[in-house]
């Protein structure tokens, strides 16, 4: 099924950003293939008016180097920047993209505050 993407602006922890992608039915956004990750570049460039960097919903605080995506999603697809994910000073479980001017996957500590994409996955009605 396809998903549905939307941008917010406000800066919160991924935790806090994914807290509230759940009270609207939704989860902070998965990435399956580079389509996808350029249809959320382009929400985000829509919303945010630059590319700016941002939460999506992936993580490796379960164990580290094991990421998954917060929506059951498995994690196939990556578009990580050169070195990354590096986990610096041990404590950089959570991912964000349009990092630096390749616009590319990082790890970055999940209390970072950033805005954030939510996505629903768009089920079609039966019929």
């Amino acid at each position: 099924g396809n998903q549905y993407f939307q941008f917010f602006p406000n800066q919160l922890t991924w935790a806090q950003a994914q807290r509230h992608c759940q009270a609207l039915n939704a989860n902070l956004a998965s990435v399956r293939n580079l389509g996808e990750y350029q249809a959320i570049q382009r929400v985000i460039l829509n919303g945010a008016r630059n590319n700016v960097p941002t939460w999506i919903g992936g993580s490796d605080a379960q164990e580290e180097g094991y990421w998954f995506w917060i929506d059951g999603t498995r994690f196939t697809y990556a578009n990580w920047c050169q070195g990354e994910p590096n986990n610096v000073g041990g404590r950089e479980n959570c991912l964000h993209m349009n990092w630096t001017g390749n616009l590319c996957m990082n790890d970055i500590p999940c209390n970072a505050r950033y805005p954030f994409v939510c996505a629903r996955k768009v089920r079609r009605s039966l019929e």
